[in-house]
């Protein structure tokens, strides 16, 4: 016999053969098998697992529409409603059965019965269900059915029972409710199949019953629809906020390339022509310049690299270099014509300026009557420039539109505001803006800069009317 042969032999007498329903238990289910086992688990997992479980009823927001309304002492005790309507649905319920008893012995226990899952609902909503249950099961057995028409639900009883179940389903969800009621329906069967009365009011208990479930089942899900979309509507407008953020940022970048741009181009020019402004130079000046001309380029060359990043393939580079305080008046002039009445005032030493603070600056002023154009159109609007020592001072402010107006405003996205604090961000200036006592609004902008030039280019305390 081969080595080969021993193996398999010996194989074969230790290895018992599989039965041939090892795989059973892998076997694909039936959906109706599967339905009914996700709904046996629900079951469970909605009225027995932690039905004991220590749950209690949380205040009103002190802060609700309602409640808000109210002075402080009373704002207080009004957090505390639900637990005082619960509380006060429990003592009519222990009253009325206090005096629908049978024997003034009786009358105190039957109360409590009914009294007391309608108070654990505060605290232990599904044992309270549960105890609920059990209490009417109760009350119907020792009940004579024969003196009675209402069975196996008393009034009291009713009332007490129809309680629990609205309060454990506010408290729950629309599953847990559904699952009350179809154990509320098996008990009824029951009562109706072996109870000794021919008055059974049961039909009326579950039909009840249904409506008042349907009813919670319904504002628990509108709530919680509501809350989705407020949700989605807030990481929505925050994802809104941050794109507009960034593309705002994209654009600044964009328009400052030319003032860096230019900057650099000079540095570099002058770097590479210094040299032979001076008669038989150092050799050490001459590599300090071409250095200073090497570096020059390579940031020119890193500042278009990155102007194509953040540029869209559909964005060309300007033919025309950026606007500045000196291109203000055409943008008041195309302002004009567009029907909106603006008035320039500019105060100080009119003085040459940062490119890039020129830049903003005239920016800013084109949004601000943007805006003024969009939400209050017919509105008259006035814009004052003032230098003052240290940076330049910018105030857009513009009345109420006008009451029998033709024209309806137009809001836009609600991100000029945004892009106009970038600007004034990046610049380490400062912004104000909000609606005026009259009813306008008002854009107020410092920033600061230094003098380029060193010297003035003329004052104007007043320069511009309302066309």
């Amino acid at each position: 016999m081969t080595e080969t042969t021993r193996v398999r032999a010996r194989t074969q007498t230790q290895t018992p053969p599989l039965p041939d329903d090892a795989f059973a238990p892998y076997k694909p289910r039936s959906p109706e098998f599967r339905a009914a086992a996700q709904a046996l688990r629900g079951l469970r997992q909605d009225l027995f697992r932690d039905a004991f479980a220590y749950r209690p009823l949380p205040r009103r927001d002190p802060g609700g529409p309602l409640i808000g309304r109210l002075p402080g002492r009373l704002r207080e005790y009004a957090t505390w409603t639900p637990h005082a309507l619960v509380a006060g649905i429990g003592l009519l319920t222990l009253l009325a059965a206090w005096s629908a008893a049978e024997s003034g012995a009786t009358a105190p226990v039957y109360g409590l019965v009914l009294l007391v899952p309608v108070l654990l609902t505060l605290v232990r909503p599904v044992a309270a269900f549960w105890l609920a249950l059990l209490a009417a099961a109760g009350t119907a057995l020792f009940t004579d059915t024969y003196e009675y028409d209402d069975w196996p639900w008393q009034p009291e009883g009713f009332v007490a029972y129809l309680t629990v179940l609205t309060v454990v389903a506010v408290r729950t969800r629309p599953r847990t409710a559904a699952w009350m009621w179809v154990v509320t329906a098996l008990y009824a069967f029951t009562t109706e199949s072996v109870g000794t009365s021919y008055v059974n009011d049961s039909g009326a208990m579950l039909t009840v019953s249904a409506l008042v479930l349907l009813a919670v089942s319904v504002w628990h899900i509108r709530r919680e629809a509501e809350q989705t979309v407020t949700a989605q509507q807030t990481a929505t407008e925050h994802e809104r906020s941050r794109r507009t953020l960034l593309e705002e940022r994209t654009t600044i970048a964009r328009e400052l390339h030319d003032v860096v741009a230019h900057h650099m181009s000079v540095v570099a020019i002058q770097a590479e022509a210094a040299p032979y402004r001076v008669q038989d130079p150092p050799p050490e000046l001459e590599k300090a310049f071409a250095t200073i001309r090497e570096n020059a380029v390579a940031a020119l060359t890193e500042l278009r690299r990155v102007l194509g990043v953040v540029r869209a393939e559909d964005d060309a580079a300007p033919d025309a270099p950026q606007p500045t305080l000196a291109d203000l008046d055409t943008l008041l002039a195309n302002v004009r014509e567009a029907g909106l009445q603006v008035a320039k005032a500019v105060t100080g030493a009119v003085r040459e300026l940062p490119q890039g603070v020129e830049l903003s600056a005239y920016r800013i002023v084109q949004e601000a009557l943007s805006n003024v154009l969009r939400h209050a159109p017919g509105a008259e609007a006035r814009v004052e420039i003032g230098y003052v020592l240290g940076g330049l001072g910018l105030r857009v402010v513009n009345g109420p539109p006008p009451a029998p107006s033709l024209v309806k405003p137009s809001p836009g996205a609600g991100h000029g505001i945004t892009g106009m604090r970038e600007r004034v961000t990046m610049l380490d200036g400062e912004m104000t803006a909000g609606p005026t006592d009259e009813g306008g609004y008002e854009v107020t902008v410092f920033l600061p800069a230094a003098p380029v030039g060193g010297g003035e280019t003329g004052t104007a305390d007043g320069d511009g009317g309302a066309a």
